[in-house]
C-alpha cells in the first residue's frame, strides 16, 4: 500500500543549525528564512531550548553523539544531515544520530525545502512505524498473559483448556474489565498465592 506523502505549509516552523560559524550556515539560514522558518544557531551542542524545535540540522562532518540531548536515534524531531565529506565512518554515524534526510555542503540557494520535506516524512514513518511494533509486542505480551492465565485455571481444576478459557471470559464478564485485564488478574493472583503460602508456612 503507498503511503500518501504529506505537503505542508512550513511557514513558522522552528528550525536549530547545529554547525559552528560558517558561509553554510548563513546560505542554509537565507534558504530556511526564505521558507518562512524562525531559525537559530547552536554550537558546540544543542540546548534544551532545541527540544521545542521543529526540525534539527546538524553537521554530520565533525559532529558526535554528545552534542544531543537525546541518545542516538532518538530525536523528538526531524534531523538533516549536513554532509560536505562522504567518508564512510561520517555517514555511518550521521545515519546512527539518526539523519532523516541530508543536504550536501556547500550549501547554495536551494535544496532546503526538499530536505524538510524528506525529513518529515521519514520521521512520521519512523514514529509510526514505533507506535505499530509497540502495540504489536502489547498484544504478543496479552496473548502470552491469556495462555499462562488459561494454563493456571487448568491446574486448578479446570476440565480443560476450553473450559479454562470460558471460566476467564465469565471472570472478565463479572469484573467487567477485558479478556485481557482479566487475565493479567488471574497471574498476579494464582502465582502470587503460592509465594503466600510459602511465607506463611516459614
Amino acid at each position: 500500500m503507498r503511503r500518501a506523502i504529506r505537503i505542508q505549509n512550513l511557514g513558522g516552523a522552528t528550525a536549530v543549525i547545529l554547525h559552528r560559524p560558517h558561509p553554510t550556515v548563513q546560505a542554509l539560514e537565507r534558504q530556511l528564512r526564505a521558507i518562512g522558518l524562525q531559525v537559530s544557531e547552536a554550537w558546540p551542542e544543542l540546548g534544551p531550548v532545541a527540544l521545542a524545535a521543529d526540525f534539527v540540522f546538524f553537521d554530520a562532518d565533525t559532529g558526535h553523539d554528545e552534542q544531543f540531548p537525546w541518545a542516538p536515534g532518538q530525536s523528538p524531531m526531524p534531523m538533516v544531515a549536513l554532509i560536505g565529506s562522504e567518508a564512510p565512518g561520517r555517514i555511518e554515524w550521521a545515519l546512527r544520530a539518526g539523519a532523516h534526510a541530508q543536504l550536501l555542503k556547500p550549501v547554495g540557494d536551494n535544496g532546503a525545502y526538499s530536505a524538510l520535506l524528506i525529513a518529515r516524512d521519514a520521521f512520521d514513518a519512523q514514529r509510526a512505524l514505533t507506535v505499530e511494533i509497540s502495540d504489536l509486542r502489547r498484544r504478543l505480551d496479552e496473548r502470552q498473559t491469556v495462555v499462562r492465565a488459561v494454563t493456571l485455571l487448568a491446574a486448578r481444576g479446570a476440565r480443560d483448556d476450553a473450559a479454562a478459557y470460558a471460566q476467564l471470559r465469565q471472570m472478565a464478564m463479572a469484573w467487567r474489565v477485558s479478556f485481557e485485564d482479566a487475565a493479567a488478574r488471574v497471574v498476579a493472583m494464582l502465582t502470587a498465592a503460592p509465594e503466600e503460602a510459602r511465607d506463611d508456612r516459614g
